[in-house]
């Protein structure tokens, strides 16, 4: 299925929420932003839909201390995110994640990733991974803690072909470790998380198979009003050998926002900077996302 038609029917989806939202006028708008951070899980029976978008471009790589310029690549992400609460006491989540990738080399503009196609050397497209997951809080005296699993199974046959790279061509099991902590007077949010992915795959058949990534990142939120909020973080990842002979790390460093549209809908935007790094390359990333909880 093309790209495009399933990013127009996604923008669909989020325009008949936001319009269902603002045509319920009996209904008393809450902040979503504020009550349901990642680190908080659903009532049984309510859902959360979530598109986010993340473009990632480099044009300079560091080994062994030296940075060096090299020929721009792009690298587009674009997945869905889809989970339901299935008990009373908020304590279970179950759902799926679909992502999609779009990649551009050889010194091509940024933009070029949303030409969606697939040219020998050029350009790389296509479906990356699904992926199973549950979501639960095990404890009650920390109902801001929680932890995400899930299973990432590749939909594609190679990591890289004559188009060039696509994504990694390995089982990922995944979890996210979630806890936010809300200051006095409600006007700041601190938010921590820690992301493991452990990659499975032949020793050899993909850059990063047999390999554990870690990725710490702190979010310092601001909220100027119930509905809208800046934010900035720090993101450290480590990508540590496990038999493949390969590893790399580096820090980021950005901003964003978040705005609540209608009771239902809420929008946000980053920016993020690789200010540092260790045989990785080096750029900038540009994050959207729509989320929908109802």
């Amino acid at each position: 299925m093309n790209y495009l038609k399933i990013s127009f029917s996604i923008f669909a989806f989020f325009y008949f929420q936001i319009n269902f939202a603002q045509t319920d006028s009996t209904s008393v708008e809450e902040s979503n932003i504020q009550n349901y951070t990642p680190s908080k899980l659903l009532e049984k029976g309510k859902w959360d839909v979530k598109w986010f978008n993340n473009l990632y471009s480099e044009n300079k790589f560091e080994s062994n201390g030296s940075i060096t310029g090299k020929p721009r690549e792009n690298y587009f992400s674009s997945s869905v995110e889809i989970f339901t609460g299935i008990t009373n006491n908020k304590k279970i989540n179950i759902g799926f994640i679909i992502d999609y990738r779009s990649n551009t080399f050889g010194d091509q503009r940024t933009i070029s990733v949303f030409n969606f196609e697939n040219k020998i050397g050029k350009s790389r497209s296509g479906f990356a991974h699904f992926a199973p997951s549950v979501k639960v809080s095990p404890f009650n005296s920390l109902p801001n803690f929680s932890i995400q699993t899930s299973l990432y199974i590749p939909l594609f046959k190679e990591e890289s072909n004559i188009n060039g790279y696509l994504a990694e061509k390995s089982y990922i099991f995944q979890n996210r470790f979630f806890y936010d902590y809300t200051f006095s007077g409600n006007k700041f949010q601190l938010f921590s998380e820690l992301n493991s992915r452990l990659f499975f795959g032949e020793k050899g058949k993909g850059y990063a198979n047999n390999s554990l990534e870690l990725t710490p990142g702190l979010f310092l939120s601001y909220f100027a009003t119930n509905k809208f909020t800046i934010l900035g973080f720090v993101q450290q990842e480590l990508l540590i050998d496990l038999g493949n002979k390969y590893s790399k790390n580096y820090t980021a460093l950005g901003f964003g926002s978040k705005y609540q549209i209608t009771k239902t809908i809420n929008i946000e935007a980053l920016y993020s900077k690789f200010v540092r790094g260790n045989d990785t390359g080096l750029g900038q990333s540009f994050n959207f996302g729509l989320r929908a909880i109802f």
